[in-house]
């Protein structure tokens, strides 16, 4: 089988030849041939001409487990080194992120109280935007709101009846997600408006378990892009280095994780937005199997390819989170008829009975110093016990130009609302994306359908053999930031393509996958690992996320606003 994906070399764009080339393509006259030009060097315009037997799966939903090697069966407690103490695992080597547990253990003894905590977040964020690089992690903080959410807390504290381990712990919302008395801007100019009156399901989760909704992260505008950069709301910055991108589109919650300010924050990822800036930040991120969590109360931006997921500092908080956030929810059918959520209670002592799979031709291309981190944590899976099976995926160029056709293109749909009428107030990078999703034709657009039923079937056919499989969250670090490019935003596709290189399949076909720290680059910048799941399947990929917590000594970001003193 012939490895099929490549790297592309296209100019970067600045703001000015940006510029032009938007007015270029949004032209009635010229713009069509330009757009059908970039559409065909892109081998978009291949799913006009491609013979397919598949019928169209327009969502991609699975039904059951597909049959092959055994489920593999809960870990025996006894083989854990840690099964003495369930409830609280060892620390990992290296920088410790606050966890919720640790705000959780501060309220109890007294050391702090949610109201301090609260007031400690205010001043910790004016002073990351009042630095002369500012962090940009929120678009909105509603000061009164969360002090009325802190006092509350406090009582229940104060009362001995604390809600439950999230009661009290601070919690952002990607502005992609409705919470009470925030408008939703979804990164843009064009939305926001009336304060909303709903919280999304996930959201509303979180504040019934007790957590302080601090705020509205920041994003990329409409998610359209990977890096953060946002001209409307200030570029978000990556706490390790503050001249380099954060990642998107949920950019403003890792920067609010890496950077102190809370725990965890929800993202939102259509094409690798929430494992993206986890790998760029060092965290923690989990992309749920299609419909695992509710999307209710989500910006309308995508339907297909759309999941809501935690972003943590660690693997804790993170499988925490998404129990709360998961699970059935009559405001979404997709949400419905899902396997019951569980989790391991302790870390497994090995991975024994895990079958790792690997396509090296796709693992490798990405830098050397992504690649070489990543391949000494596959090797550490395989010291823990796991068995390394070498696998290929076919047709990943075909699935790649299909989930962009998918994603750009229910976009275009979502903005035609406010098209023509207001698409001038749009960033100029999103201009340029919307005005070619808008050509897509319908044949093009059922056959990205019918690609993701043969996807579906490609990597079913995968899992028959192992059990998750495994490669870099990215193809590169974090981008350093162009400050040219922070008014009016840039076009830079070559760095894109490689960024999503391993982001876009499980999107496409809806399986789980989950980001987590492999290690540094020389630059001292966080590298990703990627595991990708069978459906339903993350009590697994969190497993190994936790295994891998256990081998990677962490470094703290240069950008620190903690809440919680040592």
């Amino acid at each position: 089988m012939t490895y099929d994906l490549r790297s592309v070399s296209l100019p970067r764009l600045g703001s000015r030849a940006l510029g032009l080339l938007v007015r270029l393509v949004e032209n009635g006259l010229v713009g069509p041939a330009i757009v059908e030009k970039l559409k065909r060097d892109a081998g978009i315009t291949r799913l006009r001409e491609i013979a397919l037997d598949e019928a169209p799966a327009l969502f991609p939903m699975h039904s059951s487990e597909d049959p092959g090697i055994p489920a593999l069966d809960p870990f025996d407690p006894n083989d854990s080194p840690y099964s003495d103490q369930p409830a609280r695992p060892p620390a990992p080597p290296g920088f410790q992120f606050p966890s919720a547990a640790d705000f959780g253990a501060a309220y109890r003894s007294g050391r702090t109280t949610p109201e301090q905590v609260a007031a400690r977040f205010v001043s910790q964020w004016h002073a990351s935007d009042a630095h002369a690089r500012p962090l940009r992690a929120f678009i909105a903080v509603r000061e009164d709101d969360l002090a009325a959410q802190a006092a509350a807390s406090a009582a229940r504290w104060k009362a001995g009846k604390p809600i439950g381990p999230w009661d009290g712990v601070p919690v952002a919302v990607k502005d992609e997600m409705n919470a009470l008395g925030y408008p939703m801007t979804v990164g843009t100019r064009v939305f926001g408006g009336a304060p909303s009156k709903i919280d999304a399901t996930v959201v509303a989760r979180m504040r019934a378990a007790g957590a302080l909704i601090v705020g509205k992260a920041n994003m990329h505008e409409i998610g359209i892009n990977v890096t953060g950069l946002n001209p409307h709301y200030g570029t978000t910055r990556n706490p390790y280095d503050d001249a380099y991108h954060t990642g998107g589109s949920s950019s403003g919650s890792a920067t609010a994780v890496a950077s102190g300010l809370v725990p965890m924050a929800i993202g939102a990822d259509g094409g690798g937005s929430i494992r993206i800036p986890s790998a760029f930040c060092g965290l923690v991120g989990l992309k749920p199997t299609f419909g695992r969590i509710s999307e209710h109360g989500a910006a309308s931006l995508v339907w297909s390819v759309a999941y809501l997921g935690p972003i943590a500092g660690t693997v804790r908080d993170c499988a925490a989170a998404y129990a709360i956030m998961a699970g059935d929810d009559a405001l979404d059918p997709n949400s419905r008829s899902h396997p019951s959520v569980s989790l391991d209670v302790a870390i497994p002592g090995s991975l024994r009975g895990v079958h790792v799979g690997v396509y090296w031709p796709w693992f490798r291309h990405a830098t050397k110093d992504v690649v070489d981190r990543c391949e000494v944590m596959v090797r550490e899976f395989e010291r823990l016990g796991a068995t390394i099976v070498e696998v290929e995926i076919p047709e990943l160029d075909l699935q790649r130009v299909a989930h962009v056709v998918a994603i750009t293109g229910e976009m275009a749909s979502a903005m035609s609302a406010v098209h023509p009428s207001r698409g001038t107030e749009f960033s100029l990078d999103a201009r340029a994306n919307l005005a070619i999703a808008r050509s897509f034709t319908a044949a093009e657009f059922v056959n990205a359908a019918r690609i993701r039923t043969r996807a579906m079937a490609q990597w079913r056919a995968v899992f028959r053999d192992v059990h998750v499989v495994v490669t870099p969250a990215t193809g590169q670090v974090a981008p350093r930031i162009n400050p040219a490019a922070l008014a009016r935003g840039e076009s830079n596709l070559s760095m894109t393509t490689e960024v999503m290189r391993f982001a876009f399949p499980s999107n496409f076909t809806g399986h789980p996958a989950i980001s987590f720290p492999a290690g540094y680059d020389a630059a001292g910048m966080p590298v990703g690992l990627q595991v990708i799941g069978r459906p339903w399947s993350e009590r697994l990929l969190f497993r190994v996320a936790a295994m891998a917590e256990q081998l990677v000594d962490r470094r703290a970001p240069k950008r620190w606003y903690p809440l919680l003193d040592r």
